[in-house]
């Protein structure tokens, strides 16, 4: 029966299941956007912490809950932490003395009563105070001459003495302001300008262009050096990597922008920074070309690409202090729904670098090298059982299970310091050797052309494998670029004995560097 009221009926029918759908939809579309504000909601809170938050990974104090009270220690900011050893006390005993003599005005050695004077004694209350005494001047040389008294004719009218040796020839700048700007600018990551500008204030003004021109006549100086740290890196077969980006403002075909990437690879004796347009998997791949051996790096994709890695002749060997900064960004984005679950992980991480410092301490033990080392292996175990086992839960939030997904994923090259005690658990190594070179580029925004790139990498290169031998750069620099000049602004013959590794005893010992505890003196080879 089609009546009015049976239409009615099924049209409200009809009407009440098409808005019933348009709610749902309207429902998912609402949760889909508040899971996008909560996500960007996360970012704004992670870029915030990169700008303007603590730049430490590590959790104030108060915040970090530790599991047992009394263990806790209230623990400075910064300074000296209570039950810590106190600062080694720093000598100047190396530094020259001069003696000066403070005596009494002669109104003040008689007694104010009655005149007589006072009796000087032999005793004197002493003191030091430390001072220094930069200086520019003009080293005017005279050169003596001879006038044969003999008639042989084997020599000229007049014999006059050699000139000094000049490392740049016909140049006037001696070595000791080319041994100045080197260490400011590339130890002390100074740009140019500055320099120049302390200059000028000890009097000396020189021009930009003078000094930009000499340190390009410098820099084949350096080359066999810088290969010969090359070589040596590469003849050992444990090293540890990084990258970063660096600025070269010479414009060059193909390639629309100035940045291009400072690499850092070091080892127990070198440390090598290799500059290069691209950031791709070459870079590593031809510098290493057929080295074997255990690499630490982060997880950037282009070590994953290198040739050597994918035949096996290049293990990597992963971070873990990385991947502690992926529990460390979930901690700051997502404070409210993922803060429990992020310390939990951030404190297992922590127990892995505990223990495996716990078994280092007693590597040339035998028994309790075992007992440690199985501890550990014990603990990872039950670390990648609980890692699976939160995967498996099907509301895993999603910044959790990126995370541990990313960390399974990467889980044999995380676990190869397991088998080789000597490989460390994170690249932090790297990273402080790029300290030095990021300020710099905070400072001086990176080099200005191609030619003073080279210069620059060639530079760190050199000065960062001095300090792990703990030897002045300063002096080292002196005594080289004598050299050169006395080999008339070429590489000296014997330029090899100037590396740490080829250096006699007596030569480490004058250039060691003064202010720290050499280590044992290297044995010429």
């Amino acid at each position: 029966m089609d009546s009015p009221l049976v239409r009615e009926i099924l049209d409200l029918r009809f009407r009440a299941g098409y808005w019933e759908s348009c709610f749902h939809r309207a429902k998912e579309r609402e949760q889909l956007l508040l899971q996008k504000v909560e996500q960007l909601q996360a970012e704004i809170r992670s870029l915030e912490q990169r700008l303007t938050g603590r730049k430490s990974e590590t959790r104030p104090q108060a915040d970090q809950g530790p599991s047992d009270p009394s263990k806790c220690k209230v623990k400075r900011r910064r300074g000296q932490q209570s039950g810590n050893p106190a600062p080694r006390r720093r000598s100047h005993e190396h530094l020259l003395v001069e003696d000066e003599v403070a005596d009494l005005p002669p109104e003040q050695r008689l007694c104010s009563c009655c005149g007589k004077p006072f009796a000087a004694m032999e005793q004197t209350d002493d003191g030091e105070i430390l001072e220094i005494d930069v200086r520019a001047y003009r080293r005017r040389y005279h050169r003596k001459r001879y006038r044969p008294t003999c008639h042989c004719g084997v020599h000229p009218p007049v014999v006059s003495a050699p000139p000094p040796a000049k490392l740049i020839p016909k140049g006037h700048l001696g070595i000791s302001i080319w041994v100045y700007i080197l260490i400011q600018k590339f130890v002390c990551f100074q740009p140019l300008q500055r320099v120049l500008r302390d200059l000028r204030s000890h009097g000396l003004d020189l021009s930009s262009a003078t000094i930009i021109g000499g340190l390009h006549k410098l820099l084949p100086l350096f080359r066999p050096l810088y290969q010969a740290l090359i070589d040596r890196h590469l003849a050992g077969d444990r090293w540890h990597g990084d990258d970063t980006r660096w600025q070269v403002f010479e414009p060059i075909p193909d390639k629309v922008h100035g940045y291009w990437t400072l690499s850092v690879y070091g080892g127990g004796q070198v440390i090598v920074f290799v500059l290069d347009p691209t950031r791709c998997h070459d870079v590593p791949e031809n510098y290493f070309g057929d080295a074997r051996g255990i690499f630490n790096v982060d997880r950037a994709t282009n070590f994953k690409a290198m040739r050597q890695v994918k035949e096996g002749r290049i293990v990597l060997a992963f971070c873990w202090a990385h991947v502690r900064r992926d529990f460390l960004g979930i901690l700051v984005s997502w404070q409210k729904a993922l803060e429990t679950w992020a310390v939990a992980w951030i404190e297992r991480i922590a127990q892995l670098f505990d223990l495996n410092e716990a078994r280092l301490e007693v590597r040339h033990q035998a028994t309790p090298f075992a007992q440690a080392d199985q501890r550990l292996r014990t603990q990872l175990a039950a670390f990648a059982q609980e890692r699976d086992a939160q995967l498996q839960q099907p509301d895993l939030h999603p910044a959790a299970r990126k995370a541990l997904t990313s960390l399974q994923n990467h889980w044999s090259g995380l676990t190869v310091f397991v088998d080789h005690p000597e490989v460390p658990m994170d690249n932090n190594a790297s990273e402080r050797a790029h300290r030095g070179p990021v300020v710099g580029r905070k400072n001086f925004y990176g080099s200005g052309s191609v030619w003073s790139g080279r210069l620059t990498s060639i530079l760190f290169s050199l000065f960062q494998t001095l300090a792990l031998w703990k030897v002045c750069p300063r002096r080292w620099l002196t005594a080289y670029l004598t050299a050169c000049a006395e080999a008339g602004g070429q590489v000296p013959p014997n330029w090899r004995t100037f590396l740490p590794w080829r250096m006699t005893p007596e030569q480490y010992h004058t250039w060691a560097d003064p202010t720290a505890p050499p280590p044992k003196a290297p044995t010429a080879s």
